[in-house]
């Protein structure tokens, strides 16, 4: 972390000042390293169990060996020591651990960074970067007279981004920012011919999000233009988080969203990926492709992977970070 070195991915990421960046997209550009690792499961007996097993059978055998005699002492005398000692030692348990993921520096510690040492040196943020902090003002988004479409976020980060940019307003969308558990409440009060854009995650409630408001609005045009799965799940230099949240089924991941079975099982398991950490401007080329597809699509026209050809294979990985991913499942 050098203020040249963030200068320089900063200018960057801003198109040399065409757009602006929020601080949360300028923390994943910037980071040094990324690594997630899967949960592991128990292994081994709890002592007490070992033992409530072994000495039922034990104390018979040595209580046979001493009060028999020749051969049969011999055999059950050791078949006791042979009970205990496997019991004793039996591999220790070792207790299960939950997944978890690294990003380095922390998003509190770059924040820090920022908004103290970085404004009380240049007394602003660096050119084109905007705060989309809890505490930062509200963007005023550019009016939108008669929307076309509807642009549903499930990212703060990236809601704040296009504000700023302009970009619905330039599509003649309106944009909603709503969690993925509030989506269909947050489009109450749309009108319900406009076509919707979905943006999420690579994330288990993501990649349900559009199938499920498909099925909610089947009047309604939806196309998916989050992040798919597929294109960071095997992708170097791609972030890769663990979520702390129940897990989702596979099956029903693979039934009603349509992915793969490796792909279903890498979100089961806790994994996903922001929308925030995509470049700038490869995310400006995917919503105005995608608000301009959804503008010519037709209500059930559109199926569970549509939107995700809008995105590539993979991303370039910024410079000087590293990026890995541990105990993901084989795919």
């Amino acid at each position: 972390m050098n203020d040249l070195r963030i200068r320089r991915i900063a200018a960057a990421a801003t198109d040399d000042g065409r757009l602006k960046v929020t601080v949360t997209q300028l923390w994943y550009l910037t980071r040094t390293y990324s690594g997630a690792w899967g949960p592991t499961p128990a292994h081994g007996i709890r002592p007490l169990v070992r033992w409530l097993l072994a000495l039922p059978l034990a104390l018979p055998l040595f209580l046979w060996s001493a009060f028999s005699d020749g051969l049969w002492a011999t055999l059950t005398g050791a078949a006791a020591l042979a009970v205990v000692g496997t019991a004793a030692l039996a591999k220790r348990r070792t207790p299960g651990r939950a997944g978890g993921s690294l990003i380095t520096p922390a998003e509190s510690r770059f924040r820090q960074l920022m908004d103290d040492r970085w404004r009380s040196t240049y007394g602003r943020l660096p050119p084109g970067v905007v705060d989309d902090g809890p505490r930062a003002p509200a963007v005023r988004e550019s009016p939108v007279g008669r929307p076309a479409a509807v642009i549903l976020c499930t990212d703060h980060a990236v809601a704040v981004f296009l504000r700023v940019n302009g970009i619905p307003a330039r599509l003649r969308a309106r944009l909603v920012e709503a969690e993925p558990a509030a989506a269909h409440e947050a489009l109450v009060d749309v009108p319900g011919r406009l076509p919707v854009v979905v943006l999420h995650d690579a994330s288990a409630l993501g990649a349900l999000l559009a199938p499920l408001l498909r099925l909610a609005h089947p009047d309604r045009v939806v196309l998916d233009a989050g992040l798919p799965v597929t294109a960071v799940r095997n992708r170097r230099g791609a972030v890769h988080r663990v979520s702390a949240a129940p897990p989702v089924d596979a099956d029903d991941l693979c039934a009603v969203a349509g992915l793969s079975d490796e792909d279903a099982a890498w979100l089961s398991d806790g994994y996903w990926s922001p929308l925030a950490a995509v470049p700038p401007s490869r995310l400006e080329s995917v919503v105005t492709a995608a608000v301009e597809r959804a503008l010519t699509a037709r209500p059930g026209a559109l199926g569970a992977a549509d939107g995700f050809l809008t995105w590539p294979a993979g991303e370039p990985t910024p410079a000087g970070t590293t990026s890995r991913t541990k105990g993901a499942p084989a795919g």
